[in-house]
């Protein structure tokens, strides 16, 4: 980070919240620097995960991003869960989906667009992340309409297999991506959409520096979401603001703070490629690896969180993953395809704040 003002914010937030926490507990104070410090800790995050997807490769640096961007989430759905609000973890975990889907990726096609006519990026790629992202919309599908009214022990023995299936079918992408099939699904960089290396500086540390800052960034992310966590019921209280909409919008936003500078500043650098693989990425690890290890973690305790989303979660993942695939599946992009993504994110945080 090259802004003067930026590591002196950094340090006043972190101490201020944790001054705050620890002296006088007063929770709408210690929510908002709580957020306001994850925010500089989710950008510091970021920006070390680009620098070490520098030295990781384009495509390993995507996922990189994906995951320790969504090393926020997780850790807060960790600390909901833990605590059995389960209807909270379940909205934030929609909320990252469409985040990721709608606001990442249409913040990212824009701004890029913008700048560049056309940005294209390797449609092999694309066609297997809209499929991938149709096996989550099932994953929340089926357990919403066949487990209805059953007892509660088979409801969570079930969500326990199916969490494992897409558990399983996560690693086996992975392994499918990165090893046997990496050379397809690789970005070629073409004369029609060169990478602008005039306006990529390289990365802001060393190895060692990048991975240290990352490492460093993840337990103050940890931190900070444990502190939103024990406010954030009683600011919903008091602003009157449903779990549904904290959890699927303010949540899900703060936790994808390091994803949201990340990506736009990629495809503002003409690497589409990389800001879509950080932006669906991290919505297919959020849908088949996070929300599935939530169930298993629980276990640990003593908590049965079960795989069934309410109607309006799941179809706010179907519609997302119904643009977000009619948009990439061609592998090219465009300013205004950027716009409607950010149109439909827009009007389902509309139909969620009135949800009760």
């Amino acid at each position: 980070m090259k802004k003067k003002w930026f590591y002196p914010l950094l340090i006043t937030t972190t101490i201020g919240s944790a001054l705050v926490h620890f002296f006088t507990k007063v929770e709408w104070i210690q929510f908002t620097l709580a957020c306001t410090s994850l925010l500089f800790w989710a950008a510091l995050l970021g920006k070390a995960t680009e620098s070490v997807a520098h030295y990781a490769g384009e495509r390993l640096g995507g996922l990189l991003n994906a995951t320790f961007g969504n090393a926020a989430e997780l850790i807060i759905s960790i600390f909901l869960v833990k605590a059995g609000l389960f209807n909270l973890v379940k909205a934030s975990i929609i909320g990252s989906i469409i985040g990721n889907l709608l606001l990442v990726l249409g913040l990212s096609v824009f701004f890029g667009g913008l700048k560049y006519k056309t940005q294209q990026f390797n449609p092999i790629l694309a066609g297997h992340n809209a499929s991938l992202m149709m096996i989550a919309v099932i994953g929340l599908f089926i357990p919403a309409t066949f487990l209805q009214g059953v007892p509660h022990t088979s409801v969570f023995n079930v969500s326990m297999i199916i969490a494992a299936v897409l558990i399983i079918g996560y690693f086996l992408w992975l392994y499918f991506s990165l090893v046997t099939h990496r050379k397809e699904l690789s970005e070629q960089e073409t004369e029609a959409n060169p990478t602008d290396h005039d306006e990529d500086e390289g990365p802001a540390w060393s190895k060692w520096v990048s991975i240290f800052m990352l490492a460093l960034s993840t337990i103050f992310v940890a931190i900070q979401s444990e502190w939103i966590v024990a406010t954030v019921e009683y600011v919903a209280h008091v602003l009157g603001w449903s779990e549904l909409f904290v959890g699927a919008f303010l949540i899900a936003i703060i936790g994808n703070a390091a994803e949201h500078s990340a990506a736009v500043f990629l495809a503002m650098k003409n690497r589409i490629g990389a800001a879509v693989e950080i932006a669906i990425g991290s919505s297919l690890q959020i849908s088949l690896f996070v929300a599935p290890v939530l169930v298993f973690i629980g276990l640990l305790f003593g908590q049965h969180m079960n795989l069934i989303f309410n109607h309006y979660e799941i179809a706010a993942v179907a519609v997302a993953t119904f643009i977000a695939s009619s948009i990439s599946r061609d592998g090219s992009t465009n300013w205004y395809e950027g716009v409607l993504l950010l149109m439909v994110y827009i009007i389902l945080g509309a139909a969620f704040f009135v949800v009760r």
